[in-house]
């Protein structure tokens, strides 16, 4: 057999799993279950039953139940956004992310958004952390500082020219006040806009609203740093054009200001000094045009890149993406210096400020906010996207069953009792193969028909 299965790709006793499961009863099914989670890398089971019966006679008009399923489970997708915890649902969650972000940029009537928002100013920006020492990098054709041109993919690179004096506390307490940072300055900004066209602030409001949609990216120091799409509307929202005195060049001007007030004041705590805590200088704002006309980044490019970094974390640094007990699990777990060198401050630190919740946050660096978040008005949501894709599925479901669509009828005349207990999650070895198969064709198949709409349509853009 351990010919076979290296032949295969396979460990042995992945491939006798892959064989114990395509010979069991109601392998097909069980393919069918895997295909309607996308290949769900961590399925949860449940058990249970439905019953849809008519509201008026009481006769059933269709019934099921997790008995005659294999096992006896129904499994249903995770809806992890990590990639590295579930490729199949991260990847559905980037898709979303790619259309919620796009729909801000071109406009798309279904989610919230009318096409006139590609004439209103917006741009793409990238605020970052300050320094907190000296690393390995790559800067433009001049060797790092260490005398050394290091390649793309180098190892070194992000981490310290020298581990011993680097701010470790500095760096992954500033990680834990990110949220805040962006916050204050989300403040500051509006402040700064009315500044500069001579408005009051209640007064620039009744004229204008901003919309943001962002996304947090970890830089290979370990140090996060968030890219937003920045967009000026009208005082209605989305369905208003800007005032005249609107501006890339204004919102260029402003975030500048906005970021270079920012300061998150943090006391002393036991030996630990007393901090102020700020963005870095390297703040990039760039124009966004409509159909990327003449701009240096295109609404795809926008759109792509945050659907990318919304399904990645702290892991790409290093880490790990699940909390860590121990000192003793990083060596385990064989993370490298750096990446463990930040997890250990998150630990000290954490008795000194206790409501921060560093140990609770310690693998991802201290970061504790949101890693994909939007304004109210820039677009549609997450959770509408996601009801829209269940709701054709249940009209899917129906139209098979024969069943009537509530939609078309005056008064509800059917009635659906149901009844689910989780009942685990997961795969054994040889499901775990097959699923990773069925993400990967599916994925394929997907790329195919949207690289042949593109070829035939030079306007369209989809993830």
């Amino acid at each position: 057999m351990s010919d076979t299965a290296t032949m295969a790709g396979l460990d042995p006793a992945t491939f006798s799993d892959v064989l114990r499961v395509a010979g069991a009863p109601g392998f097909d099914r069980l393919q069918e279950q895997l295909r309607r989670t996308g290949g769900c890398s961590d399925p949860i089971h449940l058990h249970g039953a439905t019953v849809t019966r008519d509201k008026a006679t009481g006769h059933v008009l269709h019934s099921y139940s997790t008995d005659t399923e294999p096992g006896g489970r129904l499994r249903i997708a995770c809806g992890n956004r990590r990639a590295s915890r579930c490729p199949a649902c991260a990847w559905t969650y980037a898709g979303d992310t790619y259309h919620l972000i796009r729909a801000g940029l071109v406009g798309d009537p279904d989610k919230g958004t009318p096409h006139t928002i590609r004439e209103h100013p917006r741009v793409f920006a990238t605020l970052t952390a300050p320094s907190f020492g000296p690393v390995h990098n790559r800067p433009g054709t001049r060797p790092c500082r260490c005398g050394t041109h290091h390649p793309e993919e180098a190892p070194e690179l992000g981490t310290p020219l020298d581990p011993e004096t680097y701010d470790y506390a500095g760096a992954v307490l500033w990680n834990n006040h990110a949220s805040d940072l962006w916050r204050y300055f989300t403040i500051y900004l509006r402040r700064e806009i009315a500044k500069r066209v001579g408005l009051t602030q209640k007064a620039a409001r009744e004229q204008s609203r901003l919309a943001f949609g962002k996304v947090a990216e970890y830089q290979k120091r370990g140090a996060v740093h968030f890219h937003a799409v920045i967009r000026f509307d009208g005082a209605d929202g989305p369905d208003s054009p800007p005032p005249y005195w609107a501006s890339v060049a204004l919102l260029d001007e402003a975030i500048h200001a906005a970021a270079a007030r920012v300061q998150v004041d943090l006391p002393a705590a036991g030996e630990h000094p007393a901090r102020v805590l700020g963005w870095g200088t390297q703040i990039d704002v760039r124009p966004i045009k409509a159909f990327g006309d003449g701009a240096e980044i295109t609404e795809q490019a926008v759109a792509s890149y945050v659907a990318k970094y919304a399904t990645k974390a702290a892991e790409t640094t290093g880490t790990v993406d699940r909390r860590v007990g121990n000192r003793e699990a990083l060596v385990l777990l064989g993370v490298p210096d750096h990446p463990r060198r930040l997890i250990e401050a998150c630990m000290d630190l954490h008795d000194a400020y206790p409501g921060r919740k560093l140990r609770d946050w310690a693998h991802m660096l201290g970061f504790r906010g949101h890693f994909s978040t939007k304004s109210r008005r820039y677009s549609t949501t997450l959770g509408a996207l996601r009801q829209v894709r269940a709701d054709y599925r249940a009209a899917q479901q129906r139209a098979a069953l024969g069943l009537p669509d509530p939609d078309d009828q005056q008064e509800t005349t059917t009635l659906t009792l149901a009844h689910w207990t989780y009942a685990g999650h997961g795969h054994t070895p040889g499901e775990s193969w097959l699923a990773a198969n069925i993400h990967r064709d599916i994925q394929q198949s997907r790329d195919l028909a949207r690289e042949e709409i593109a070829a035939n349509d030079t306007d369209t853009e989809g993830w």
